[in-house]
Order: C-alpha cells, then structure tokens, then sequence
C-alpha cells in the first residue's frame, strides 16, 4: 500500500523504514569518520537521509540510471553524509 508519491520519492511504510535504516547506519559511519563520534541516534538519522540526498545528487554525476542495492545506498549516503558533515564543519569553524 503507498501512502504517498513525492516526485521519485516512494514512502510506503516499508520505504520510510528502509530510509531511516539507511540513514541511521550513514550518519552514524559519517559521524565517526568527520566528527570521531556518533552525533546521536536522531542527529545521525537526520544527517544520514540528508548524505542520501546530497550522495545520490553526486553520483548522478559520473553514473546515470543505475541503482546499486541496499549496500550501495547505504555507501552512497555516507559518501554524502561525509560531505555534507565536512562542510558543516568547515562553516561552523571546525566545532562539529
């Protein structure tokens, strides 16, 4: 059953779950990487969905019309969680 359609976006339940899954495991690996620690459970969900986003803009850059699984999308927003984690950082004068 899908609850709602937001351009590509699909959030059935067992999306929503997938994305908050994906985006627990990519803020928590990208917290580490950036920060040395996790940023904490919800601040780690939130940073991750939002390195999905920011990952998943990149990569259409240099590979267009391809999906790469459940271990490629978590890979993907590390990829942008790590960016978008180290310009916060840059921004707030390294107070991450």
């Amino acid at each position: 059953m899908q609850l709602a359609a937001i351009g590509s976006v699909n959030l059935d339940p067992g999306s929503l779950l997938a994305w908050l899954v994906v985006g627990l495991i990519a803020g928590a690996v990208a917290g580490r990487i950036v920060a040395g620690r996790g940023l904490g459970c919800i601040a780690d969900i939130v940073v991750g969905v939002i390195g999905a986003f920011v990952g998943g803009f990149v990569v259409s850059f240099f590979i267009h019309g391809t999906t790469f699984g459940f271990l490629g999308s978590i890979l993907v927003a590390v990829l942008g969680a790590v960016l978008f984690l180290a310009v916060l950082r840059g921004l707030s004068g390294g107070r991450l």
